[in-house]
């Protein structure tokens, strides 16, 4: 191969690679302006008020994730009609739950170096009662059916349950007194009928059972617990094994959660299951793909659940008992709560 030869197709293949590199720079900021956009086949959304007040009519709120001028703002549908028009409060968030008039809604604060973040406490028309630092990236909401009690968990270190790199910090507040336990991991743990302790622990996913009691998990050794907490004692009592991100069903006798099955690839190792608190048997629900998400209860048999979609998320929903198939619920949507 001659001197020659060898400039030639060194030439071509930095042109080649430079069109590559500005087609995808290209294409990545076509699709950044589409966020801007309303999605031609996409739900119809629309600005107009939203409230958290209780309605002769049952609704859904969400995280609104449609490309276009909305995205990421709370929106609000009629729970009968979940693919209908949508009405976008304006007030965005990163997670979000609501319950009795009350939200937690967990925000990023943009910076010139870098994002911070926050958990707003709303009042029934989305104004903000109380803000808290929140101590790293957003992942899961809680409200109290009262609406007297809020929690979040944000990561502190990593972004994923997948592996075991990673740190959480869940903090709960009455927001009634704005008392604040900013860290659920400096309660007293009872694991095995016996006081645990551990540098290695986490705790995530709190769900409520009311002012005081709730459910949330317990992570320690390489091992997940299901832990019932006392906020007025300030403990952590472990339950059942393999149990992740609960969520407590509106009857008060089931959790639903995510569990890591034996076969299951590391990156996409969880399935859903519900969870009898009298009994302890475990139910596999019909969803088959990897959950990784904190499951809502629609009714005292069906869950919600966010799975990836092409916007973000979508929203689907699976009968509690084992039975029936999953099917779409809503596209482009995240973090439900039902009101009514």
């Amino acid at each position: 191969m001659t001197r020659t030869t060898r400039l030639v197709i060194l030439l071509v293949a930095v042109l080649l690679l430079g069109g590559v590199g500005t087609g995808a720079v290209l294409y990545a900021a076509h699709r950044s302006g589409m966020r801007d956009e309303q999605q031609a086949n996409g739900p119809t959304v629309r600005a107009g008020a939203v409230s958290l007040r209780p309605t002769a009519g049952r609704r859904l709120l969400v995280r609104n994730l449609a490309w276009g001028p909305h995205r990421d703002e709370i929106a609000t549908v009629p729970a009968d009609d979940p693919q209908g028009p949508r009405t976008a409060s304006g007030v965005k968030c990163l997670r979000f739950h609501a319950a009795a008039g009350t939200g937690i809604c967990l925000q990023a604060v943009h910076g010139t170096l870098r994002d911070t973040y926050r958990a707003v406490v709303l009042d029934a028309h989305l104004r903000v009662r109380h803000r808290f630092p929140a101590a790293g990236i957003p992942t899961r909401a809680r409200v109290s059916p009262s609406g007297h009690m809020v929690a979040w968990t944000v990561f502190v270190s990593g972004d994923s349950y997948a592996g075991t790199k990673f740190s959480t910090r869940t903090a709960i507040v009455d927001t009634r007194t704005w008392k604040i336990d900013d860290n659920l991991e400096t309660f007293r743990i009872i694991k095995d009928g016996r006081a645990y302790r551990a540098a290695d622990t986490n705790i995530w996913g709190v769900t409520f059972a009311d002012d005081n009691r709730f459910y949330a998990t317990l992570a320690t050794a390489g091992n997940t617990y299901l832990v019932r907490g006392d906020a007025g004692a300030r403990t952590l009592t472990s339950l059942h094994h393999n149990v992740e991100c609960p969520s407590l069903s509106p009857d008060g006798t089931r959790i639903a959660y995510k569990k890591r099955v034996e076969g299951a690839s590391p990156d996409a190792p969880w399935r859903l299951y519900v969870l009898n608190l009298r009994t302890m048997k475990e139910t596999a629900t019909a969803e088959q793909r990897n959950i990784d998400d904190q499951a809502l209860w629609a009714d005292d048999s069906t869950l919600v659940y966010a799975l990836p979609g092409d916007y973000g998320s979508d929203l689907w929903t699976v009968p509690a008992d084992g039975t029936g198939t999953a099917r779409r619920l809503m596209s482009s949507a995240v973090a439900p709560a039902y009101l009514g």
